[in-house]
């Protein structure tokens, strides 16, 4: 199978199959764009207010981008968890309406597997892979049985920019493109943009590839760049840096303000994978789930811990390795990428002594600037991933050329294709899309600063959503950690309404607070409503499904 040369309307041919598999791997969310919400009404809703909240503050305050409206009176509450500042463009769209907001958060899901499908393909057939094993490299990235637990976090799913500027960067050097060049800066600046769940990874990724690439041209392996190429990268990296500090710049406040933040050794561990988690796909996955159950069960936190790659992945990615489509130096380099990521994707084990420098990432989390804030080290598998696609892709081709000479071409394109297929069988959930929740018309009518009870993480994660109606200052919030300030106000008021618990939100300044009777079952709050309020100067009322009272 002879590679031809990438063209602009092969490029576009790959957008569009990056857009039909979105929507059919995930089916059939599309059809309830409006309504749904892939995987749960845990962390989607979560970032879908985030989404509408940046488009919001764009708007109406840009100087106060970070101050969201969730976890007031608290500052920089909008970098408490990774924040996807570069979906402002639909934010804009998303914050008119909570209908508006899931829209926007549904596209973006979509357009996040569609952009991982493309950037990767566009990769692959940049480093020399033909269509066929570019399309397979593409669906192996984007659909990866691991992914399947990744549903629930668009930030992790927003992983597309990575490959697609490393395509424009490898494409600008060797064509000499300065626009390229700059053009492939940028994608990686946007990427920095999404959260340094990723960023992270992509910005020192970025460094070890300047090393290279510096050496290379040091040592005349690789042909010295032009004064506009030179011109280009200089610009683009400032930019890329320049970003990389605003966006750094919240977070590392956050950190002063909040050193609860900070993770230490016992948590990451206990959110850190083990070696079987290669094995361990998750429990989603339709062919590969309950096979691999035995290899999941022992694990604490399942769905950050299972990176099953994919069978057929995994053996394709040995004919990449042995095969000669790409070049014994892109070969060796894949491989020891994909076994380093691996191994680093382990994170860390909290004991003492030499023996916690065992799994290589407790260097990066005792030395490295950034690490210590991760919690989740197996993210790491996304570079991982990357480079199993690359190799799977290359794999696809050496089939392809053993076949083509055995049984022509025809026969070999149609076993390709059926390689592709296989691929993304494995990958298949199915997506679980739940109905979300319509926001009480109380918290766009009353009045400022709010509270909703019961309070707790897995509802303030659907009250952040509420908010969207408005965007009300409101006490409660969900992200990355829970301020100590949160936790103890929480405490306080366990006894609502009471004179201690009143007296405690009207000094903080809350007017309303928002009970909801049915999440309350079973938890501190679950009697509220039955509690009297006379003596305390406050005004109760049932509006809808909500019982509100008003602090004056």
């Amino acid at each position: 199978m002879a590679t031809r040369e990438l063209t602009w309307r092969e490029a576009l041919y790959a957008a569009g199959a990056g857009v039909v598999l979105a929507v059919v791997m995930t089916w059939p969310l599309v059809l309830h764009l409006g309504t749904d919400i892939g995987k749960d009404t845990g962390d989607p809703l979560l970032e879908t207010w985030q989404v509408a909240w940046i488009g919001h503050a764009l708007l109406h305050a840009p100087l106060h981008l970070w101050q969201a409206n969730t976890f007031w009176p608290f500052d920089d509450t909008l970098a408490f968890s990774d924040a996807l500042v570069g979906y402002a463009p639909v934010g804009l769209l998303a914050q008119t309406s909570p209908h508006a907001a899931l829209l926007g958060y549904n596209a973006l899901f979509l357009f996040a597997y569609a952009l991982a499908f493309t950037g990767v393909y566009l990769l692959a057939r940049e480093l020399g892979i033909g269509w066929l094993g570019a399309a397979a490299a593409g669906a192996a990235f984007a659909y990866a049985p691991w992914k399947l637990a990744q549903n629930g976090h668009l930030h992790v799913l927003s992983s597309g920019g990575i490959p697609l500027a490393l395509f424009l960067l490898l494409r600008g050097y060797r064509r000499r493109s300065p626009m390229t060049v700059l053009a492939g800066w940028l994608v990686a600046a946007w990427q920095m943009t999404l959260g340094f769940t990723l960023g992270l990874q992509l910005a020192y990724l970025m460094l070890v590839l300047a090393v290279v690439f510096v050496v290379s041209v040091w040592r005349s392996w690789l042909p010295r760049p032009g004064r506009r190429v030179v011109v280009a990268t200089v610009v683009g990296m400032g930019v890329f840096v320049l970003v990389s500090g605003l966006m750094s710049r919240p977070y590392l406040r956050v950190l002063d303000a909040h050193p609860e933040a900070r993770r230490i050794p016992e948590y990451v561990d206990s959110f850190s994978p083990r070696p079987r988690s290669f094995f361990a796909a998750p429990e989603e996955s339709k062919p590969w789930g309950r096979i691999t159950s035995r290899a999941r069960a022992t694990l604490e936190a399942p769905d950050e811990q299972s990176l099953f790659p994919g069978l057929a992945i995994s053996v394709l990615v040995l004919f990449g390795v042995f095969g000669s489509v790409l070049s014994r130096s892109m070969r060796i380099g894949l491989a020891v990428g994909v076994v380093v990521c691996a191994l680093l994707s382990l994170g860390v084990r909290d004991v003492d002594g030499w023996n916690r420098y065992l799994t290589p990432y407790r260097f990066l989390f005792d030395f490295a600037p950034g690490w210590d804030g991760v919690r989740t080290p197996g993210r790491i598998n996304t570079l991982t991933s990357l480079g199993l696609a690359l190799l799977a892709g290359a794999g696809v081709c050496v089939v392809v050329h053993a076949l083509e000479s055995r049984r022509g071409r025809r026969f070999a394109r149609a076993a390709a294709g059926a390689l592709v297929v296989v691929i993304l069988l494995e990958g298949l959930g199915p997506l679980a899309h739940p109905r979300v929740p319509t926001p009480p018309e109380s918290v766009r009518l009353e009045a400022a600063p709010q509270l909703h009870l019961p309070a707790g993480f897995r509802d303030d994660l659907r009250y952040s959503y509420y908010t969207t109606a408005g965007f009300p200052l409101t006490v409660n919030g969900a992200g990355g950690f829970d301020p100590d300030g949160y936790g103890a106000l929480r405490r306080e008021i366990a006894g609502f309404p009471d004179s201690r618990s009143v007296a405690a939100l009207r000094a903080l300044g809350v007017r309303t607070v928002l009970f909801h009777p049915g999440p309350a079952v079973g938890t501190t709050w679950e009697h509220v409503a039955a509690k009297p309020v006379a003596g305390l100067g406050i005004e109760r009322e049932r509006v809808g499904d909500v019982i509100v009272y008003r602090l004056g």
